[in-house]
């Protein structure tokens, strides 16, 4: 019977990027404490496994590589420990190595051709730690590669499609409005106690399936921050920084179409605060700071979103610098630009063409990558931040939601027609005398705990007519970028927890839609992205 190469090629791939991970993660253990005989033993098991893998189906150059790496591995089990830094330098590389030629695999379906100049450099003594001859091995750096989706202690499991998970979601959504629809059509009748107590019981069935889909769906945060230190440690070797990444929170759980993309906006972060931010270790020392730099990678959870705080001990942003962009750029008025106050002028990091940098590299400098961080926060529901203290450091803080699939909304009446707001952006509701807005040319405002508070009508702002003034005015206060922006509505039509669709091909380009739900009257609802409002 032939041999199902598709197959177990995909078997191969997800199996060899776990071990990987946990080479990388036992390697960054090993690089702080040289003699920790578990990390060894981890990569010299890890790297077996590869390389039997390998071999299995005639990726001989993958399974040489391997080779190499447990061999060297083998003489630092006898020792006991890793000799020194340039021995860890050579363990890195190899792990590298096999990461690209596991993405080679990947891409292709093909064994990956030999690196005989790694090989060599792997197998060197280790003091000596480089190629024959002074060589280094010539390879671009890792781009694609295999990323473990599992955290350490992993037990039993089945590996389950995310595709497959997503329809089985949305049918359970399904279910759920088809309850909600047939409560409805029931409570038209006189329901007797014993219906009225048979769809509580099936509601309450159902909402624990949801729930326990939900958590079928995400994946620990460990997925996407275990890579960052040694992203970290490579880019500080390149610009002769020492650097040390420290991570926390890393067991919390997230949706996975939120994690997979949250991988590069993190990565920028990182590699901004080691580039721009952590000095050199001379210039550490001479500000009076130890000569490794460090960098703090720390998720939290408040109510329904995930916050992740990144930050390094390094210089801190040249306000003042990023002020002159701005007048010079045409961001920002000269008159306006001396009273701005230091967050806002942080803020301004976000806009293409500003950078911290103070010459363009082959890392940075030509102002591009943090609009694009913000954008992609923005577009997954959630917002960015930065704060920085001159020679102390910088914090970006990354705020997004657990879940895109079930979201808690507050449903408002706009023109007649109904819409979702996200609880998590709603601060507070209130109704205000319409008297008491106030318009300034095109912009109105509204004194809310002695602030002038931005006023949008949101039928305006959908296309949509707005109806006749009353003498109150609803106001939804929410948070748009950092910033209390009052939304006017008609009325307000209490909270719900929804499963949210995708908005169809046909709208995918109005950024203020970011999904819909259908309610239990059998009514579409569109879930805003308040991002976009204002």
């Amino acid at each position: 019977m032939a041999l199902d190469m598709v197959k177990y090629r995909k078997l191969f791939l997800e199996e060899a990027g776990e071990h990987l991970s946990e080479i990388s993660r036992a390697l960054l253990t090993l690089e702080k404490d040289p003699e920790a005989a578990r990390s060894i033993d981890v990569i010299f098991r890890m790297a077996h496994s590869i390389k039997s893998m390998a071999a299995s189906l005639e990726y001989d150059s993958i399974t040489e590589l391997a080779h190499a790496l447990e061999d060297r591995m083998e003489g630092v089990r006898t020792r006991g420990s890793v000799a020194d830094g340039v021995e860890m330098t050579s363990l890195f590389e190899g792990l590298e190595g096999l990461e690209e030629m596991v993405s080679l695999v990947a891409r292709t379906g093909e064994s990956p051709p030999a690196c005989p100049a790694l090989i060599a450099s792997i197998r060197a003594s280790a003091r000596s730690g480089a190629c024959p001859a002074g060589e280094k091995p010539d390879r671009e750096s890792p781009r694609g590669l295999v990323q473990s989706q599992s955290p350490p202690g992993l037990q039993a499991s089945v590996r389950v499609r995310t595709e497959v998970l997503d329809r089985f979601l949305g049918a359970v959504g399904e279910v759920i409005l088809s309850s909600s629809q047939l409560r409805a059509a029931a409570g038209e009748q006189q329901m007797s106690a014993e219906l009225s107590a048979g769809f509580d019981t099936v509601e309450r069935r159902v909402t624990e399936l949801q729930r326990r889909v939900l958590d079928l769906r995400t994946t620990p945060l460990l997925r996407v921050m275990e890579t960052l230190p040694r992203s970290a440690r490579q880019l500080g070797e390149q610009l002769g920084k020492l650097v040390e990444v420290e991570l926390a929170g890393t067991e919390l759980d997230l949706d996975r179409s939120i994690l997979d993309r949250l991988n590069e906006p993190l990565l920028h972060v990182v590699r901004n605060a080691v580039d721009h931010g952590i000095e050199a270790p001379e210039a550490r020392l001479a500000a009076g700071k130890g000569e490794v730099g460090h960098i703090d990678i720390a998720a939290r959870r408040e109510k329904d979103s995930i916050v992740i705080d990144v930050q390094d001990d390094g210089a801190g942003i040249d306000l003042e610098s990023v002020r002159r962009q701005a007048v010079e750029a045409g961001l920002l008025h000269p008159g306006l630009a001396e009273d701005l106050p230091p967050h806002e002028i942080a803020a301004l990091i976000f806009q293409p063409g500003i950078s911290t940098a103070k010459g363009v590299s082959a890392v940075s400098g030509r102002g591009v990558g943090m609009d694009a961080v913000k954008a992609t926060i923005e577009s997954l529901g959630g917002v960015v931040e930065l704060r920085s203290e001159r020679g102390v450091g910088t914090t970006t803080t990354v705020v997004v939601p657990i879940t895109a699939a079930v979201q808690r909304v507050l449903l408002c009446c706009v023109s007649g027609e109904r819409v979702a707001l996200p609880i998590a952006k709603v601060e507070r509701i209130l109704e205000l005398p319409a008297a008491s807005i106030e318009s300034s040319g095109p912009e109105s405002f509204a004194l809310i705990d002695d602030e002038p508070v931005l006023v949008l009508d949101l039928a305006a702002c959908l296309g949509l007519v707005s109806p006749p003034p009353s003498e109150a005015a609803a106001l939804a206060v929410i948070d748009v970028r950092g910033e209390s922006v009052a939304l006017r509505v008609e009325r307000f039509e209490g909270q719900q927890e929804i499963y949210v669709k995708p908005i169809p091909e046909l709208l995918s380009g109005v950024r203020l839609l970011a999904g819909f739900t259908v309610l239990g009257d059998g009514r579409v609802v569109f879930l805003l992205d308040v991002n976009h409002l204002a």
